[in-house]
């Protein structure tokens, strides 16, 4: 029996203490910013939360029976790595998470090196930490974005103990292939580089032809360098409920990431491990009809952003997120002129990179529709 989910329908989230939507209280401003979705969650989560909630008692809690196993099985089912149980540390959120890494690598003054546009926690998590943060530009070539490993080998120091990686790659929706992941790996053991790889939009491919790859999973060496860090709030939807892990092979490695965690972050609530098994084990069915809305909202961004004067945008393979060049728009501040025009995105200038904005369209196609008859609008008034 085929089931239908409904991603057409819009959700009100006005007044609902959303942080996406709040931020243009009382304007009429369509927010495609900050990487939440505005559909429902699927209905098992719903129905699961509904169950733990009626239970009535919220106290400390750990991880409940079965979630380790479903992670461990999704791994090795879709990724092909094999993971063991006691790598895996919980997490109250993935930033959390990149933050650990950082601080539980090297001492101050080390090097942490990345590559822009970033996510802007990669900017500001090094800096946090008493590092010092390099950054290699991705370049372009044959139409996607790629490594820059001539730059990433100029720009590497003596004290750089950690590369952060974001794959999928947030925010230009690159999946990138097992080729590119052995080089960067090779390039990192050489210098005995930490990677802390960032893989939260892994179950967000949009192409069929891409396929995410953990970096840990090329072989074991790898992995003993690697902290890899997911979390089901992107996929399913649930960023609110702070449910994220790290997956850590290498005792060392993971004894030093949990001793920074002491006493400074909390244990994921009762409601995000509640939600993350049923994501995990009950979702599939509605993660599969997700990607296929994703898809058709990601080609109407591409075929949008192709006919207006003065944007482009490389194809994006993964994620709900479109990274867009408005440089050509002569402009000093092109998510500001989206905003004046009805449309919230996100500056590129947070990312490492002026001149871009991202747009999420992870939302219902009559308000992707709407957004995108806004920024011609703005477009056709900037260029005359």
């Amino acid at each position: 029996m085929t089931i239908s989910f409904d991603f057409d329908t819009p959700v009100e989230r006005r007044c609902t203490e959303s942080i996406k939507w709040d931020r243009y209280k009382g304007r009429d401003v369509l927010p495609l910013w900050v990487a939440d979705m505005d559909f429902k969650s699927p209905p098992a989560v719903i129905d699961a939360l509904v169950r733990r909630v009626e239970h009535g008692v919220f106290g400390y809690t750990c991880p409940p029976e079965g979630l380790i196993e479903e992670v461990v099985s999704l791994l090795e089912r879709a990724h092909s790595w094999k993971v063991d149980p006691l790598w895996i540390v919980w997490l109250p959120g993935l930033v959390t998470g990149i933050n650990v890494a950082c601080r539980a690598v090297g001492e101050e003054g080390d090097a942490v090196m990345t590559t822009v546009p970033a996510y802007p926690p990669f900017l500001s998590a090094p800096v946090l930490s008493g590092r010092r943060l390099i950054t290699v530009p991705l370049a372009v070539e044959g139409g996607r974005y790629v490594f820059n490993f001539e730059g990433i080998g100029k720009a590497e120091t003596e004290r750089t103990r950690m590369f952060l990686l974001c794959n999928p790659q947030n925010p230009t929706g690159r999946v990138f292939t097992r080729g590119e992941l052995e080089r960067l790996a090779a390039v990192c053991l050489e210098r005995e580089v930490v990677i802390c790889s960032d893989e939260i939009h892994c179950g967000l491919v949009l192409d069929e032809d891409a396929r995410h790859i953990s970096i840990a999973a090329l072989d074991e060496e790898i992995a003993r360098h690697t902290i890899t860090l997911l979390a089901p709030s992107k996929t399913y939807n649930l960023p609110g409920l702070g449910c994220s892990f790290a997956v850590v092979p290498d005792p060392g490695l993971r004894s030093r990431f949990t001793k920074v965690m002491n006493g400074i972050v909390p244990h994921v609530n009762a409601l995000g491990f509640t939600a993350a098994l049923a994501a995990y084990r009950d979702s599939e069915d509605w993660r599969l009809a997700l990607i296929d809305y994703l898809k058709e909202n990601r080609d109407l961004v591409e075929e949008f952003v192709s006919q207006t004067p003065g944007m482009s945008m490389h194809h994006v393979e993964a994620t709900y997120l479109a990274w867009i060049d408005c440089r050509e728009l002569g402009v000093k501040d092109s998510a500001a002129l989206f905003e004046d025009f009805g449309v919230g995105l996100s500056d590129g200038c947070d990312f490492g990179s002026p001149g871009f904005v991202r747009l999420n369209f992870g939302c219902p196609r009559s308000t992707l529709k709407e957004a995108l008859q806004r920024m011609e609008r703005a477009v056709t008034r900037q260029l005359g």
